[in-house]
């Protein structure tokens, strides 16, 4: 099984249409890391690495919660909602990750996806000229998100608890994500976290900084 923490690269847009996505349930709330460890240990569980991630930067759309536009590593990285399992599971496709300088017809493609309009006038756009026209416009908020993961697999599927920090505010997080929806089910019932809301890192976010209820 490839590492679920392996290093990021770049990706352009016809490789990432190539990955197959897979569905993700993620739950943020306080008491998560704790009860998903109570319940962790079944005999199944291989874990990986725990790992402090590089500082990024999401950019929250008002207009859109369906993409996940963030930079990290350098990088662009950008995934949109697909659609959703039966079970109510999120599956976002990944659409590229761009190393700055990014082109300016990238840049355009991915203010699409967030539903939004910039006049773009250079050929290419740094890591700071992005951000600041993001905290510039009516309809963009960047927010800096920190994470600290505690990665495992049970019988496959890729699961983690974490950490994470919006804009300094510390919340807990446990996801789980697999193309094997009916496997994924009974992971989410075993770690305890099946009746919680599944919620995304968009709408965690916007939760916590005030953008939405």
């Amino acid at each position: 099984m490839a590492d679920p923490f392996a290093k990021n690269t770049a990706t352009s847009a016809e490789d990432a249409a190539k990955i197959f996505p897979r569905a993700e349930f993620r739950v943020f709330g306080h008491g998560v890391i704790d009860l998903v460890k109570s319940k962790i240990w079944n005999g199944k569980t291989v874990l990986f690495q725990a790992r402090k991630m590089p500082v990024e930067t999401y950019f929250l759309s008002t207009r859109t919660n369906e993409a996940n536009v963030k930079v990290r590593d350098g990088l662009l990285d950008i995934k949109t909602k697909t659609g959703e399992t039966p079970e109510g599971y999120e599956i976002f496709q990944p659409r590229g990750k761009f190393q700055f300088p990014v082109k300016k017809e990238d840049l355009a493609t991915i203010l699409s996806h967030l539903k939004v309009e910039m006049d773009l006038t250079e050929e290419t756009y740094t890591i700071d000229a992005f951000i600041a026209m993001a905290r510039q416009h009516p309809d963009l908020t960047p927010v800096k998100v920190e994470k600290m993961r505690y990665g495992f697999t049970i019988e496959g599927i890729i699961c983690e608890y974490a950490q994470v920090w919006f804009n300094g505010a510390l919340v807990e997080s446990a996801c789980a994500e697999s193309e094997n929806y009916a496997g994924m089910k009974t992971v989410i019932e075993g770690l305890g976290i099946a009746e919680m809301p599944n919620t995304n890192y968009l709408r965690a976010a916007k939760r916590v900084i005030g953008m939405e209820a």
